[in-house]
C-alpha cells in the first residue's frame, strides 16, 4: 500500500497507531478499493450501499466482502459485484472473485469498518448558504441546474420530440438558432427537464458562459426588490449581460405590469445581443394573458409543445427511470403502471418512485397486485377503487404447496405436471427444484414428505435439489431474484 493509502487508513480504521496487523492490511485494501470505486457511482447510493461494509478475508485470490444486512445481499450481488471486483483488480491484478458475507455486527461497528463520509467528503459547489442557488459572477444569481437532467436522458415520443429536437439545436448553437426557444405544456410532462437539460448542454461545451436559471416568481420578487431599495438599474445590468437566460413558467407574468416592462426591456437587450432566451409556460404564447408586445417576441423564434405522452413512451420513460434507480422490475409491472397512470410523466415517476422505496424499506419486489394497492391509496379520483384496478381486498390465507407449485408454474411458464413428472430438462428441472426449495424453506416439508409429491422421488434426490438451488443463489442474482419474487407473490416471510 502507498504512504497516502495507509494515512487515509489512520482516519477511518481502528486501532491505527499500531503496527500493521493483518485487518488493518485489509483495512487498507479495501480503502483502495473503494477508491476506485467511488468515482464511478452516484454518491448517495455509494454511500447507502457501502456504509458499514468491510473486507473481512483474503484466501489467495477470492476476497470475502462483509456486508451488514442480509438486504444488502441481493443487491450488493445484482449490481455491484462486477464492479468491485473491477475495482479490486485494479488495485491487485491477483485477485479472481468477490464473495458476501452477512455479518451483523458490522453494522454501526466503527472499529470494524471505514467512515466513509471522513474518507469520501462531499464536493461542495459555490451554493448559496441555505438557497437552492449559485453565484455565477458579481451580483449574477441562477437557481442550481439538477445535474441529474441530460437531453440523453431524456425519454424521447411523437409527444415531445419536436421540443427535444428544438433543445438539441438550441444547445449545439446558443443565440444562432431557434431564439428565443418557447416550450409549452401542461404540468408535470418534463418542461424543467428539458429546460435544465440544454442548460446543462450547452455548460458542457461551454463551461464559461453565464447561464442563469430562475422561475418567473423568483424574477418578479427580484423587481420587487430592485424598486424598494431603488436598484433597478443594477438588476438590469445583471440580466443584460448574462449569455443564456432560461425562465420557467412565464404564464405567471400575467397581471404583473411592471415585471413584463422590465423583462421585455431584458429580452429585447438580450435578444440584439445574440443571446439565447429560453421560457416554458403552460400555454401557447397567444394564449397568455401578457401584453401584445411580449407575446409577439414569443412567437418571433421557434414555438414547441409538449403533450400528454402515449403508452408507448410512458412504458419507456418507465424503463429507463427504473434502470437509473438500478432497480430491476418484471416488465408486466411496468406495463401495467403505463396503462393505468396516463396523465403525467411526474405522476408515472410519483408511482415507480413509492415501488422504489417498497423495495428498499421491506426488501419486496413490485408486483402488479403491491402495485395496484399503492395507486388505490395515491389516487386522488374516488371512484379510483378496486373495480378498476382488477384487485379486490379477500382475507389472506396461509399459501400451500399448491400455491407454489403453480405461482412456479406460472412464473417459469411450465405446466405443473411437468414439474412433478419425470422430465429432465433444464426448462423443468430447475422450476422443479426451486418448487422443492421452497417447501422445504417455507412451508418446513421433510424431504420425505416432497419426494413422494414429486412422484415419489427419494428423499436424497430432494435434499440434492435443495442443496443444489442454495448453492446456485450464491452466485447466480438472476435466480436469487426470481426466487425472492416468487416467495414474495407466495407472501412468505412479509
Amino acid at each position: 500500500m502507498t504512504s497516502s493509502v495507509s494515512s487515509e487508513a489512520a482516519i477511518v480504521c481502528a486501532d491505527a497507531q499500531m503496527p500493521r496487523s493483518a485487518d488493518d492490511q485489509l483495512c487498507d485494501l479495501w480503502i483502495s478499493i473503494l477508491k476506485e470505486l467511488a468515482p464511478k457511482l452516484q454518491r448517495s447510493l455509494f454511500i447507502t450501499w457501502f456504509k458499514d461494509t468491510a473486507l473481512l478475508q483474503r484466501d489467495g485470490g477470492t476476497l470475502v466482502v462483509g456486508l451488514p444486512l442480509p438486504m444488502a445481499l441481493n443487491w450488493h450481488m445484482e449490481h455491484y459485484r462486477g464492479d468491485t471486483l473491477a475495482a479490486a483488480q485494479l488495485v491487485d491484478s491477483t485477485v479472481k472473485k468477490i464473495v458476501y458475507q452477512v455479518d451483523g455486527s458490522l453494522k454501526d461497528n466503527k472499529e470494524r469498518t471505514v467512515d466513509l463520509l471522513i474518507l469520501f467528503p462531499e464536493q461542495r459547489r459555490r451554493k448559496l448558504p441555505g438557497r437552492q442557488e449559485v453565484k455565477l459572477a458579481e451580483g449574477i444569481v441562477s437557481k442550481i441546474l439538477a445535474p441529474q437532467y441530460t437531453l440523453d436522458n431524456f425519454v424521447v415520443g411523437n409527444n415531445n420530440r419536436l421540443a427535444h429536437a428544438a433543445c438539441q439545436s438550441v444547445a449545439s448553437q446558443p443565440g444562432q438558432k431557434y431564439n428565443p426557444l418557447f416550450i409549452y405544456g401542461g404540468v408535470g410532462l418534463g418542461k424543467t427537464h428539458l429546460l435544465q437539460a440544454t442548460g446543462n448542454a450547452i455548460l458542457k461545451q461551454m463551461p464559461r458562459a453565464a447561464v442563469v436559471y430562475t422561475t418567473t416568481e423568483d424574477f418578479t420578487n427580484q423587481v420587487v426588490e430592485a424598486i424598494r431599495s431603488q436598484k433597478m438599474e443594477q438588476l438590469r445590468r445583471r440580466y443584460r449581460s448574462v449569455d443564456v437566460l432560461i425562465i420557467d413558467d412565464v404564464q405567471f407574468l400575467a397581471n404583473k405590469e411592471r415585471t413584463q416592462e422590465e423583462f421585455f426591456h431584458t429580452f429585447n437587450a438580450l435578444y440584439e445581443e445574440r443571446k439565447q432566451v429560453i421560457l416554458s409556460a403552460d400555454r401557447p404564447p397567444q394564449e397568455l394573458q401578457l401584453e401584445d408586445r411580449l407575446t409577439s417576441r414569443f412567437e418571433r423564434g421557434m414555438i414547441a409543445d409538449i403533450s400528454v405522452p402515449d403508452y408507448e413512451t410512458r412504458l419507456a420513460i418507465l424503463t429507463e427511470k427504473a434502470r437509473e434507480y438500478e432497480l430491476f422490475i418484471d416488465m408486466a409491472v411496468l406495463q401495467f403502471i403505463a396503462e393505468h397512470t396516463t396523465r403525467s410523466v411526474r405522476e408515472l415517476e410519483g408511482i415507480l418512485m413509492q415501488a422504489v422505496a417498497q423495495y428498499e424499506l421491506e426488501q419486496r419486489m413490485p408486483t402488479v397486485k403491491s402495485i395496484a394497492e399503492i395507486m388505490q391509496k395515491l389516487s386522488k379520483d374516488p371512484y379510483a377503487r378496486e373495480e378498476q384496478t382488477g384487485f379486490e381486498h379477500q382475507p389472506k390465507r396461509a399459501s400451500t404447496f399448491q400455491d407454489v407449485l403453480e405461482e412456479v408454474s406460472r412464473y417459469y411458464s411450465v405446466s405443473v405436471n411437468d414439474m412433478l413428472g419425470a422430465s429432465r430438462v433444464r426448462e423443468v428441472l430447475i422450476p422443479r427444484q426451486i418448487a422443492m426449495y421452497l417447501g422445504k424453506t417455507y412451508l418446513r416439508f421433510s424431504f420425505v414428505r416432497l419426494g413422494e409429491v414429486f412422484s415419489n422421488r427419494d428423499h436424497t434426490t430432494v435434499m440434492n435439489a435443495v442443496r443444489k438451488i442454495e448453492q446456485k443463489m450464491q452466485d447466480d442474482a438472476q435466480l436469487l431474484r426470481e426466487v425472492r419474487a416468487i416467495a414474495q407473490e407466495l407472501d412468505f416471510g412479509r
